[in-house]
């Protein structure tokens, strides 16, 4: 899958940023999934914005 592919200084910079010694598994699941929650909020706020502008271009 192309689409999933990222650049390696981008992998390396959210590595570091997610890592941790004391986890089992090497990340710190607390630390990840807010920065993916963080993400997903502003994906919807830009959605609902671009679903606003579209609605007033339909009238």
């Amino acid at each position: 899958m192309k689409d999933l592919k990222i650049a390696k200084e981008v992998y390396e910079a959210i590595a570091e940023e997610i890592h941790s010694d004391s986890s089992p598994v090497g990340i710190d699941a607390k630390k990840t999934h807010i920065i993916i929650l963080d993400k997903l909020l502003k994906l919807e706020k830009k959605l609902e914005s671009i679903e606003k502008r579209l609605k007033q271009l339909e009238k």
